[in-house]
């Protein structure tokens, strides 16, 4: 579902007053990646709406190369759970031991209760832009799917819903299950729905995981 600009946004810029930047600083605050869903479902076609948001994201040389794929087929579901299964047993061996008890209570996948799972893709061989921009940067195919799913996950927040980002997954395998083209690159799969409770500090945060740096600590100058 493609989003068309209204005619005021057609002929002049909104302006974007106080108020406004308050609460999108306020959405950005509040988005977390969720783990913890109810599991009650979403509305009807929440979910291509949202898509439709997340599509409004920039790209590439205008290549819009993410492929948003539901995971609905309750076999295909089980299979990417015990993959996360799988890999989230390596990852804790590789763990310090001093933080491997702590890994192991983070319980870090929403794929059990999650109405909404969506495996989301960077089509590498689309023919869409040209390839505009990407000759020397080719990367730049999944940066622009990477930002679609930030629009996605701040449009979901806004309408209070949450997304779970589950990384701890093999890109290959997944790619098996989902019988998606061979050009398609796994960028992020997600879980969306309800979350349980709303929190403005992310979990990792909470449970002392690790903490946000300042500000002054990522700018460089030269």
């Amino acid at each position: 579902m493609a989003i068309e600009p209204t005619d005021r946004e057609a002929s002049q810029p909104p302006e974007f007053g106080p108020a406004f930047r308050e609460q999108l600083l306020d959405l950005l605050t509040w988005r977390r990646d969720v783990r913890h869903f109810k599991r009650d479902k979403l509305p009807d076609e929440a979910v291509e709406r949202l898509i439709g948001i997340a599509s409004l994201a920039p790209s590439v040389g205008l290549s819009e190369p993410w492929r948003f794929v539901l995971v609905d087929d309750p076999e295909r579901r089980a299979a990417v759970r015990s993959c996360f299964e799988a890999c989230n047993a390596e990852a804790l061996a590789a763990q310090d031991p001093s933080r491997a008890d702590q890994y192991a209570r983070l319980k870090l996948a929403g794929l059990h209760d999650a109405p909404c799972q969506i495996a989301v893709f960077a089509d590498r061989g689309t023919d869409q832009g040209h390839g505009l921009g990407r000759l020397t940067m080719p990367e730049t195919i999944e940066y622009s799917v990477a930002i679609a799913i930030y629009t996605l996950w701040l449009a979901a927040r806004a309408e209070g819903f949450g997304i779970g980002w589950v990384s701890i997954l093999d890109p290959d395998t997944v790619h098996a299950i989902l019988e998606v083209p061979e050009d398609w690159h796994l960028v992020g799969y997600l879980c969306l729905g309800y979350p349980q409770n709303a929190e403005e500090t992310p979990l990792l945060q909470r449970q002392g995981w690790e903490s946000r740096r300042d500000t002054e600590n990522v700018i460089f100058r030269r």
